[in-house]
C-alpha cells in the first residue's frame, strides 16, 4: 500500500511498511523513513508506485484550466477528491486527485486553504483583481526588461528623464525604474550615479554634487516665498561722513563699509558701519522665519544660495550711491599712537560713497605702495590711515595671543579664490595678510569684540565664538565653539568675540544685531526690551542650528571647490603639476588648493615641494591618483599656517590628521575672519 500524505506544508508519496495504530512507518522514493500520523494521510493507492505518481501528479497539475476549476468549484468550501469528479467527469483515478491538489495547492489567487486537502474558491472580485494584478507585474517585468536593455546599451530611457536624480536621492524602490537602474548596474558593474552620467540623466559631475545637497537641505528649491518687504526707516538721522565698502568683485551682500573723518591735526574718527536688516526684520515674522530656516548664505565656486531674498538684500546692502540704515561704531583714535581715545556705537543711515574691490586693487593697494604713497584709487588717504591702524590693531592682539600662552600668527599661508563663469573655472591665489584683508580683517575683529562687550556690559546674551579654556588636551581646549555669554576667543586674542558684523548673510549676526540695537537705543533698560533674555532656550536651539547648518555649507563648499580643483586640472591639461607637503603623506597642489593623499610616498619635511604626475581622476567620487616625479627644495612659502582642522575637512584625508598643530590652529581663527568678511 502506497500513501500521499502532507508533511510540513509539502505534499509526499511513499510506500507503507508498518503501521502501529494511528501511525504508518513510510519509505519514500528516496529512500528516506518517516513516520506518518493517519491524520496527514490524503490518499491511499496500490499503483502507480509513490514516484510515479508524484512525476503524474505535477504533469497533470500543470495541465489543469485553473479558471474552469474555479468554475467547477462553486463557492462553497470542498474537499479536494470530492471536485476530482466534478472537474474530470469521473471518478478520479489517485495521480488525478493528487495532482488537482497540486493545483488548488499552488493557485492562492484562486482557492483559499481551508484545512488539511480543504478549499474554498476566492469571491470573484478578489478573484479579478489578483488576476489584474498578475498582469500588470508581466507588463512592469516586460518594460522593466526593455529599461535594463536601453540602459545597458547606455541610452537613458524617456521614463528616466525627469526621474534622474529622485532615482539617485530619494527613489521609489517599489518603481520599474528603480529596479531597472538597479538591475542594469549590477549587469554592468557600474554605481547607479556612474551609469545616469554615462546614459545623460547627469548633466556632469557638478550636476550630481548640487543637486544631492539641494535634495537634502533645499528639498522644495531655494526659491523663497512671496512675502512682504519692508520699507526703510526714515527717522534715521543721516551720518556725516563718506562710507566705502571692501569686497570681492562676486559680493552681492555688501554688509560692512567703512568711513574716516579727520577731527584735528592728531585725531581721526574711524567708523565701522553694519548694515542693518534687523530694523526691518523682527523675531518670528515672515522674514526672520525664512532666515532662520537656512542660518547663513551657501556658498560654492561660482553661485550662492541666499540666506535672504535678494529683494530684501537690495533694500539694505551697503550700495554704492545709496543711504542705507546702518549699526556704526565709531572709534576716535589718537593718530601719533594709534592708541583708540574713545568709541560709541550708533543707529543711523549711512551714505556709501564706493564700493570697492579686490579685483580691482588688489595689485595698487600694497605694503610698498602704501608706505610710498603710490598709486591712485578712490579713498586712498583712508585707506592709508585704516591700513596703519590695523597693523596696530593687529600687534595689540598678538600681545594678548601672547598674554593667553600663544605663539604669533604667522601670515604668510596662501588663500585660493574660484570664480566660474560659462563653466571654466579661474582659481586665483591671494597671499593673506594682504593690506586690503587685514584691514577688514582687524576693523570687523575689533567690532565684533567691542559689540560682544556692548552685550555683556548691558546683562543681555549674544551669541559668542570663544576659543580655549575647555576641558581635555590642547586641541579640545583650543577648538572654536559658540556660547550665549561673552568668552575670551585665545585664538584671536581678544576677551570676547560676537559675530555682528555680516547680518545679511549669518543668522547669528541678525540676531546679535537685535540685541545690540537694542543696547544702542536703550541704554540701561535693554535687557526689558532685547527680544532674547538670558536664558532664553530659543537661543541656544539658534546655536545649535546655526552650528548644524554651517558645518553642512562649509562641507559642501569644500566639495564643490574639490570638484573645481578638478575640473581645473583638465581645463588646463596639467599633468605634471608642484606640490607642498603638508604633513607625512597628505599634499596641497601649489596653484590650487587642492588635497592629494599619497600612500607610500618617500618620507619629506612638512613644507617640501615635490613634482607630481596625476595619473587619473574622478570628478564624481572626487578622487585623485598621482605619482612623486621629483622632491624640490623645501619651502614654507606656500605652507604658512595650514591647519589640520583643515586638513581633516578635505574629502581624500578624512581620517589621517589626529592632532591639532599648536603653532597653527589659533591662527587660523583670524584669518578665518579675512576669508569670511573679504573673500566672500
Amino acid at each position: 500500500m502506497n500513501l500521499f500524505f502532507e508533511e510540513s506544508g509539502d505534499f509526499k508519496a511513499g510506500s507503507v511498511l508498518s503501521q502501529a495504530g494511528e501511525a504508518y512507518q513510510v519509505e519514500l522514493p528516496s529512500g528516506k523513513r518517516t513516520k506518518v500520523k493517519a491524520k496527514d494521510v490524503l490518499l491511499q493507492f496500490t499503483s502507480p508506485d509513490a514516484a510515479e505518481l508524484l512525476a503524474a501528479a505535477k504533469q497533470i497539475a500543470a495541465d489543469i484550466d485553473l479558471e474552469f476549476l474555479w468554475e467547477v468549484a462553486g463557492q462553497e468550501e470542498f474537499g479536494f477528491a470530492d471536485l476530482g469528479a466534478e472537474y474530470f467527469g469521473k471518478a478520479a483515478a489517485a495521480a488525478e486527485s493528487a495532482g488537482l491538489l497540486f493545483a488548488l495547492h499552488t493557485s492562492p489567487i484562486y482557492f483559499y486553504k481551508k484545512g488539511r486537502g480543504r478549499y474554498k474558491s476566492a469571491p470573484e472580485a478578489s478573484l479579478k483583481a489578483a488576476l489584474a494584478g498578475i498582469e500588470k507585474k508581466k507588463q512592469q517585468a516586460i518594460v522593466q526588461a526593455q529599461y535594463v536593455d536601453e540602459l545597458k546599451q547606455l541610452r537613458l530611457p524617456t521614463a528616466f528623464q525627469s526621474l534622474g536624480l529622485q532615482l539617485l536621492f530619494k527613489p521609489d524602490k517599489n518603481s520599474v525604474e528603480y529596479k531597472a537602474l538597479v538591475e542594469a548596474c549590477s549587469e554592468l558593474q557600474m554605481n547607479p550615479a556612474r551609469l545616469m552620467l554615462a546614459t545623460g540623466g547627469l548633466k556632469n559631475a557638478k550636476d550630481y554634487h548640487l543637486s544631492k545637497f539641494m535634495l537634502d537641505n533645499f528639498p522644495k528649491g531655494a526659491g523663497f516665498p512671496a512675502t512682504a518687504l519692508p520699507s526703510l526707516p526714515e527717522n534715521l538721522p543721516v551720518a556725516d561722513v563718506r562710507a566705502f565698502s571692501i569686497d570681492d568683485v562676486t559680493t552681492t551682500e555688501i554688509d560692512d563699509a567703512f568711513s574716516v573723518t579727520h577731527i584735528d591735526a592728531t585725531t581721526v574718527k574711524i567708523g565701522i558701519h553694519i548694515a542693518a536688516p534687523a530694523l526691518g526684520i523682527q523675531r518670528n515674522d515672515a522674514l526672520d522665519a525664512m532666515a532662520r530656516a537656512r542660518m547663513s548664505t551657501v556658498y560654492m565656486p561660482g553661485d550662492k544660495i541666499t540666506m535672504l531674498p535678494d529683494a530684501l538684500v537690495d533694500i539694505y546692502t551697503l550700495g554704492e550711491g545709496q543711504t542705507r540704515p546702518a549699526v556704526s561704531l565709531y572709534v576716535t583714535v589718537n593718530t601719533e599712537d594709534w592708541q583708540i581715545v574713545s568709541s560709541e556705537s550708533k543707529v543711523e543711515a549711512i551714505p556709501m560713497s564706493a564700493n570697492l574691490r579686490h579685483n580691482l586693487l588688489d595689485e595698487l593697494v600694497t605694503e610698498e605702495n602704501l608706505a610710498n604713497d603710490a598709486g591712485e584709487y578712490l579713498h586712498k588717504a583712508d585707506i592709508a590711515v585704516l591700513w596703519k591702524w590695523a597693523q596696530v590693531l593687529e600687534a595689540g592682539r598678538m600681545r594678548k595671543r601672547e598674554e593667553f600662552g600663544l605663539k604669533p600668527e604667522q601670515n604668510n599661508r596662501v588663500d585660493f579664490n574660484f570664480y566660474v563663469e560659462d563653466d571654466v573655472v579661474s582659481i586665483v591665489r591671494r597671499k593673506r595678510g594682504a593690506p586690503l584683508d587685514k584691514i577688514v580683517a582687524e576693523l570687523m575683529i575689533l567690532a565684533n569684540s567691542t559689540w560682544g562687550k556692548l552685550l555683556a556690559d548691558h546683562g543681555i546674551p549674544g551669541i559668542y565664538r570663544a576659543q580655549g579654556g575647555g576641558s581635555g588636551g590642547w586641541a579640545a581646549k583650543m577648538q572654536v565653539r559658540m556660547v550665549t555669554h561673552a568668552a575670551p576667543h585665545q585664538g584671536l586674542g581678544v576677551d570676547q568675540y560676537a559675530w555682528s558684523t555680516s547680518p545679511l548673510r549669518r543668522y547669528t549676526d541678525l540676531v546679535n544685531q537685535w540685541q545690540i540695537i537694542a543696547c544702542v537705543q536703550h541704554g540701561v533698560t535693554a535687557a526689558l526690551v532685547a527680544p532674547f533674555k538670558p536664558k532664553d532656550a530659543d537661543l541656544f536651539a539658534i546655536v545649535s542650528g546655526f552650528d548644524a547648518a554651517y558645518s553642512t555649507y562649509n562641507e559642501f563648499q569644500t566639495t564643490m571647490e574639490r570638484y573645481w580643483c578638478l575640473r581645473w586640472l583638465g581645463q588646463e591639461n596639467a599633468r605634471q603639476v608642484e606640490a607642498v607637503v603638508l604633513k607625512d603623506e597628505v599634499l596641497r597642489l601649489h596653484d590650487i588648493p587642492l588635497i592629494i593623499r599619497l600612500p607610500g610616498m618617500p618620507q619629506a619635511a612638512r613644507g617640501s615641494q615635490v613634482r607630481l604626475e596625476i595619473l587619473r581622476w574622478d570628478e564624481l567620487d572626487l578622487s585623485i591618483e598621482a605619482r612623486v616625479l621629483e622632491m624640490l627644495a623645501s619651502t614654507e612659502d606656500d605652507l604658512g599656517d595650514e591647519t589640520e582642522d583643515e586638513l581633516d575637512a578635505e574629502v581624500v584625508v578624512d581620517e589621517i590628521v589626529d592632532a591639532v598643530d599648536e603653532a597653527a590652529e589659533p591662527a587660523d581663527a583670524a584669518a578665518d575672519e579675512v576669508v569670511d568678511s573679504a573673500v566672500n
